[in-house]
């Protein structure tokens, strides 16, 4: 698609703060790029579409989205090739999840004319924060929130959409430790946890502090009917390799629709393994670190890429997960097949990469 990127209004920062970020060290969120595209929903259609500096927003306390939750993002990542060219990978997936999300989110839906011209020119103007440094990248985090002022449980008739950029690099610098939840819940049958809601992240918060107090990293999520069968990992989808083969919890409406993971299971399907979206039960991992058979446990999703996990604690047992050779892991050559793709390195069979 080739946007027209004459219609959004340009106000460029006065002076660059690119110079004040060492890019050779990158923690992830904490640099913000000069400029971000925003655009309103206002009388049943989407206007003001503005690239501006990268600023503060000045908002009433009764912004509805404040009181009553509607908040949506997404999150995306931008590579440089080692023609300096800028690459998005799968933007298009995220555009349709964040319109799923706003649907069941009861807030407006956005057009591509929107999604897309808005982060195509918004990249073009900041093209120089797309770090080239091994392991960097320029995560993009699209979000969009009510913005009527008023008290009353009701969908907002009005919306902004912002879409800001920050130079990252690794999200984890060691494989974090698990421990599985079976007190707290993420989501339930019938409610948002497919949705890239603001709510489904805030009621996270509390037992993964539990969690970190008792040494862990993050949490693998089970299901709210029994903590019997797992369904992701923190802010991540989950991934295992057992008997050789690729076993993942199939998606349903209290599991995220990871554009990674489902990236990862179109590559291992390539590759010839066997891949398997289906119910996993705590027990049969447990039973899989002790046997043998479960070889690999590892996240999946936009921040971390791939992720593989150091162990997995379970009813007050820590279960080491087996060490590999980078060349022996599935986890480590997808996430290297996948970096190769997405900076432009080798052919991209799939179709995936989005030149700018």
């Amino acid at each position: 698609m080739t946007t027209d990127v004459l219609q959004i209004e340009l106000r460029k920062a006065e002076r660059s703060r690119i110079q004040e970020v060492d890019f050779n060290h990158l923690p992830f969120g904490k640099h913000f790029s000069d400029h971000m595209f925003v655009a309103d929903f206002i009388d049943g259609q989407w206007q003001n579409q503005m690239i501006v500096p990268f600023d503060n927003f000045t908002l009433s306390p009764a912004l509805s989205s404040l009181h009553y939750g509607q908040s949506i993002f997404e999150g995306m990542k931008a590579y440089k090739n080692e023609a300096g060219e800028v690459l998005m990978f799968r933007p298009y997936a995220n555009f349709e999840r964040m319109n799923e999300s706003a649907r069941r989110m009861c807030m407006a839906t956005l057009t591509e004319e929107v999604f897309m011209g808005g982060l195509e020119a918004l990249l073009r103007v900041d093209a120089d924060w797309v770090p080239s440094q091994p392991d960097s990248s320029l995560y993009i985090r699209p979000y969009m929130f009510a913005t009527d002022t008023f008290l009353g449980v009701a969908p907002s008739k009005t919306y902004r959409f912002c879409i800001f950029t920050c130079p990252v690099g690794a999200y984890y610098t060691t494989p974090p430790k698990l421990k599985v939840e079976t007190e707290y819940i993420r989501s339930a049958p019938g409610g948002v946890g497919y949705a890239k809601c603001a709510g489904n992240y805030a009621g996270s918060l509390y037992p993964t502090l539990l969690a970190q107090q008792q040494g862990y990293d993050q949490l693998i999520w089970t299901d709210a009917r029994e903590h019997k069968y797992i369904e992701e990992s923190g802010t991540m989808n989950i991934m295992f390799m057992i008997d050789g083969k690729l076993v993942t919890p199939a998606t349903s409406d209290s599991i995220l629709k990871g554009v990674t993971r489902d990236t990862i299971l179109q590559i291992a399907r390539s590759w010839g393994i066997t891949v398997e979206e289906r119910p996993v039960s705590i027990d049969e991992v447990i039973n899989g670190i002790e046997t043998g058979r479960l070889t690999e446990a590892f996240g999946a999703g936009t921040a971390v890429v791939v992720s593989p996990y150091a162990l997995i604690g379970y009813n007050g047992k820590d279960h080491m997960l087996p060490e590999f050779a980078p060349e022996d892991s599935f986890a480590v050559r997808v996430k290297n097949h996948l970096t190769d793709i997405r900076t432009g390195k080798i052919a991209d069979e799939f179709g995936w990469v989005h030149k700018i």
